[in-house]
């Protein structure tokens, strides 16, 4: 009667099949020429490629549950990247565009100025302005509006 065991997966490397009938122990394999080989072999080396199996199988186990398969290259991280590089050209692009912007602050009167880098920059609220400067709510809101509209016109 065949012994049952336990089904172990194949692969290239390990093309051998394993039976166990009544006393007799068979190892059975293709050649090279595709045709079925059978050989009956002694219970020792039977039991240690049956632990060979085991083994290979854990080791496919891990690699399976622990390590990619993908080949690792410059283009497969660079679609993986969380934050993806900037290029040059969008670099040189944003330091185009903050400059722009720096010189169009330095551009506005002081008043409107300080109260923008405040209020963008500095993250206070316009109360917390007013408060500062010993004004009211309304100017500081005034002159941040007018502020937005003067860089508006200075970016055009």
């Amino acid at each position: 009667m065949d012994e049952k065991r336990p089904k172990r997966r194949k692969d290239k490397y390990n093309p051998y099949t394993l039976t166990k009938i009544k006393d007799k122990h068979i190892l059975s394999f293709r050649d090279g020429q595709g045709v079925l080989q059978e050989i009956t072999i002694d219970r020792e080396l039977f039991e240690l490629l049956d632990r060979f199996e085991l083994d290979d199988l854990s080791f496919l186990n891990e690699v399976d549950r622990h390590y990619e398969h993908s080949e690792l290259t410059e283009i497969s991280l660079y679609n993986r990247a969380a934050a993806l590089p900037e290029s040059v050209e969008d670099a040189v692009l944003r330091n185009l565009q903050y400059e722009a912007l720096y010189n169009a602050i330095r551009k506005l009167p002081e008043a409107q100025r300080r109260r923008l880098i405040l209020y963008y920059f500095g993250g206070l609220t316009y109360a917390q302005i007013a408060d500062m400067e010993g004004c009211k709510y309304q100017t500081v809101q005034e002159s941040i509006y007018a502020a937005l509209k003067n860089l508006k016109n200075f970016l055009k």
